[in-house]
């Protein structure tokens, strides 16, 4: 498997950033970490692992990134205001530095073709990946989240002020009406799973709630939800990584989608 390290300084953020790419060629695929982890988590953790097999045939490049949580959602001795104001510098650094930077990467090792990215992740990962794909849909093909959360009150409280509002999708997303907006929601590949065992109680009730919303705003989604052995924790996320990513690129290579 090809991996390469890198360390850039990132302008939204005013300090370094780092991220690691696994592949040499196919559809880029960005991954979030878990609750305040580190853009090396991902592969640390046996994920890289179990998608070995569609990145060493090319199917998918993967840039894992770096997190912030720890000056954000995690910091919860710091003014919300702030803490906020961190995490939408985060997503300003990931749309105007990040992904521009892997996006070209992937283009020149697919022979100049541009594909739009799937997102990804696990536990809070799933968060933040389906978080900026419902922001953003026009810089997404769609998203894989595992064991996701999907409102932002559990770190900000119920007030949901300002930015915190337009960062806790069970609460934005029900009042989303713009046609040309809901019709790019409408045309992603979206996928969400959640287990029903240990450590799932609080994702099982918001990925529920999740489905309810995109059910009633007709916007097509894969929920799938695994049995009560299935706890919230990496031996499942590798069954779930392997299964769903092999399902979204067989339907990825039947439709050649951007």
């Amino acid at each position: 498997m090809d991996i390469s390290y890198h360390k850039v300084f990132a302008r939204n953020l005013g300090r370094d950033m780092e991220y690691k790419r696994y592949g040499h060629a196919g559809r880029p695929v960005v991954v979030f970490p878990t609750s305040q982890g580190r853009f090396y988590q991902f592969e640390d953790s046996g994920g890289a692992g179990a998608l070995a097999e569609f990145i060493d045939t090319g199917r998918i490049q993967l840039f894992t990134v770096d997190g912030i949580d720890t000056e954000s959602f995690f910091a919860r001795d710091v003014d919300a205001v702030h803490r906020i104001d961190r995490h939408e510098a985060y997503f300003r650094y990931l749309r105007e530095e990040a992904l521009p930077e892997f996006l070209e990467t992937a283009a020149q090792a697919n022979g100049g073709r541009r594909l739009k990215p799937l997102f990804s992740g696990c536990s809070m990962g799933g968060y933040h990946s389906s978080n900026f794909v419902f922001r953003f849909p026009e810089l997404a093909s769609g998203v894989i989240s595992l064991s996701g959360v999907y409102s932002a009150r559990d770190f900000f409280g119920k007030a949901l002020d300002g930015d915190i509002f337009y960062n806790s999708p069970l609460d934005y997303l029900p009042g989303i009406v713009d046609p040309k907006l809901l019709a790019r929601l409408k045309a992603l590949r979206l996928i969400f799973c959640c287990g029903q065992g240990a450590w799932e109680e609080r994702m099982l009730v918001e990925t529920r709630q999740l489905e309810q919303i995109l059910r009633d705003k007709s916007i097509p989604a894969w929920v799938d939800y695994w049995g009560g052995d299935v706890s919230h924790d990496w031996p499942w996320w590798h069954k779930q990584l392997a299964y769903f990513f092999g399902r979204w690129l067989d339907d990825d290579l039947m439709h050649r989608l951007d």
